[in-house]
Formats: C-alpha cells, sequence, structure tokens
C-alpha cells in the first residue's frame, strides 16, 4: 500500500510540475553495447563507454551474434572492459548452433578473464529461421542458466518479453518460461525493449501476480532510425506506435533533430516508469553515447567524481 501511495503521488507531482524537475536522481543504469568489427568501430565503442562509464553504471553488457557469430570480438570487448574499468561487464551468451561443451568452454574463459556476469539466452537462428536446439547442446535458456551454475556461481541475467515472445504460445506461458529461468538460478530479468510505459508497468504487475519477485529492468531503446528499428522490432514482437513513427517523419535529413525527437520520446517514457516505481533502466545505446546520456541526465543521474589523487610527498 506505502509503494502505491508513494507511486500516486509521484505521478501527481510529475504532472503538477515540469516533468523533469528536481529528480533525486536516484536511478541505476546500465547498458548494452554490441561488439565492433572495424577498428574504427572499436574506436567509437570505447569512446562510447568512456562517455557512459562516469554515470556509475551496474553493469554494461556486450552483445553475442547470432550462432556465435561474434564470439571472439564479444570475449575481446568484454576482457578489455574487465581489465581496464571497474564497471562490471556482462557478457551475453546463447544456445544457438553450439554443443553444450562449447559453450561451457567460453562460461570458462570468461570466468578465467575475471567476468562474473552472464546474459544468457536461448537467441535467435541466423536468416530467421524457427529455432531448433544444438542435438548437444543447451535447449533453451532454462538449461543455459542451470548450466551455468554448475560451472561457477555466476551472476545472471535473462531476457523478459513485455508483449510476449514471438515463439510463445500465449502471454501466461511466457511467464511461467520467466518465472522458470529465475528458478534456475538468474538473478533478474532485462526487457526486449518497447514504448509504452503502460506495457511494462502491467507487465510488471503481471509478474509479481505469477510468484516472481527477482527485479525486471526495462529495456530502453532511444530510437533515431525508424526503419532500423522498425526491422528489429519485427524480430522481437514489439509494437511500435503510429504516432511516434509520425513523429520522424520529414527528419530523414535532419540528424540532429532526429536526435531531439529521439530523446525527448525516449525520455519521457522512462518519467512515466519512473513514476510508476522504476528506479533502475537498462539502456540499449546501438554504440553510441549521446542519447541514452541526455536521457540519464535529465532523470537526474550525474557523473561520478573520480577518485582524488594523493599528492605525491
Amino acid at each position: 500500500m506505502t509503494s502505491n501511495l508513494n507511486s500516486l503521488a509521484e505521478a501527481r507531482r510529475a504532472a503538477a510540475s515540469p516533468l523533469f524537475a528536481d529528480l533525486a536522481g536516484d536511478i541505476g543504469v546500465s547498458f548494452e553495447f554490441f561488439p565492433p568489427k572495424t577498428e574504427k568501430m572499436e574506436a567509437q565503442l570505447w569512446e562510447t563507454f568512456r562517455t557512459l562509464e562516469p554515470l556509475g553504471p551496474s553493469f554494461v553488457s556486450v552483445t553475442y551474434g547470432a550462432g556465435g557469430s561474434t564470439r571472439e570480438r564479444t570475449h575481446a570487448t568484454v576482457a578489455r572492459i574487465a581489465a581496464e574499468s571497474a564497471v562490471p561487464p556482462a557478457a551475453h551468451l546463447t544456445c544457438v548452433e553450439a554443443s553444450r561443451a562449447e559453450i561451457d568452454e567460453v562460461a570458462h574463459a570468461y570466468w578465467d578473464a575475471g567476468v562474473r556476469h552472464i546474459v544468457a539466452l536461448r537467441g535467435d537462428v541466423p536468416g530467421g529461421a524457427p529455432y531448433r536446439a544444438h542435438p548437444d547442446g543447451y535447449a533453451n535458456a532454462i538449461e543455459l542458466v542451470t548450466g551455468l551454475k554448475n560451472i561457477a556461481p555466476f551472476d545472471i541475467s535473462v531476457a523478459a518479453y513485455p508483449e510476449t515472445h514471438p515463439d510463445a504460445d500465449c502471454a501466461q506461458s511466457d511467464l511461467d518460461n520467466l518465472k522458470r529461468k529465475l528458478d534456475a538460478g538468474a538473478t533478474r530479468a532485462i526487457t526486449q525493449f518497447f514504448f509504452s510505459p503502460d506495457c511494462f508497468l502491467r507487465f510488471r504487475d503481471a509478474a509479481a501476480a505469477a510468484g516472481i519477485d527477482a527485479p525486471i529492468i526495462p529495456g530502453i531503446l532511444p530510437v533515431s532510425n525508424v526503419s532500423q528499428t522498425r526491422r528489429m522490432a519485427d524480430m522481437c514482437g514489439t509494437q511500435i506506435p503510429a504516432w511516434m513513427v509520425s513523429l520522424f517523419d520529414g527528419l530523414d535529413d535532419l540528424p540532429a533533430a532526429r536526435q531531439l525527437v529521439a530523446a525527448t520520446i525516449a525520455a519521457e517514457m522512462c518519467r512515466r516508469l519512473y513514476a510508476g516505481g522504476v528506479r533502475d533502466f537498462h539502456f540499449y545505446t546501438l554504440n553510441r553515447a549521446e542519447l541514452s546520456y541526455a536521457i540519464c541526465h535529465l532523470l537526474g543521474l550525474r557523473r561520478v567524481a573520480a577518485p582524488a589523487t594523493e599528492e605525491a610527498a
């Protein structure tokens, strides 16, 4: 009841004052990157990481290409973060087109490199073909979580789908699957991106009603490229509202204006999630810092001061 009253008071405050006025900055954030393909992309990724690093993220994750196609680059990126930063890295790991022995070998290599956090996913088959488990592999994310816990005491995140996974036969079975992943040893769930605050809040409430008490962190995708986002949304079953598409009409040749619109849309959604009691956010950065940084700033988050260096005696 206290939480509901606090949320109601926060909602009234959001409606009665400037949307981002006097926020406490009491949010936690994490960021997702994809492994770079070229030296130029690697420089861009590292610049993005260094820009976001002072915001004090609880972790940063690095994706894993379909069928393990970026295995080496993912490992190299995660290992470098682990070696050069105090921010904990999380490595994505999937079941697709790999045997248990191959996946276990990758997991051991991460543990040996000092990586303690894995984002465990079933994964998607390259080319969009229907998923089929490797005959000698982990059948799904539930088995993958169990296998990782048998290797080492990893901190494990799993995926959640506010608009239901495309392969699920209904929302309830999808929730049941999420609960089994968490019961297998996962610590938290990170959602697929969405564009309706109410969609996430309803999903959070349904998860609680299903007996899920682990943290469910909303995944936030600031949109600046509508066609790219549409392709991604089609793969994961996310609905893109018509009003949002219309806001980007006429901005194809105006990148600065697109960024402003993108930041405004995503920041307002995060503010409404905040009013609903959300205090942790996971940003899909697409290896760009500006939008995620601006949204965090609007939500009251500020740079963490670097430790003072002692003067030499």
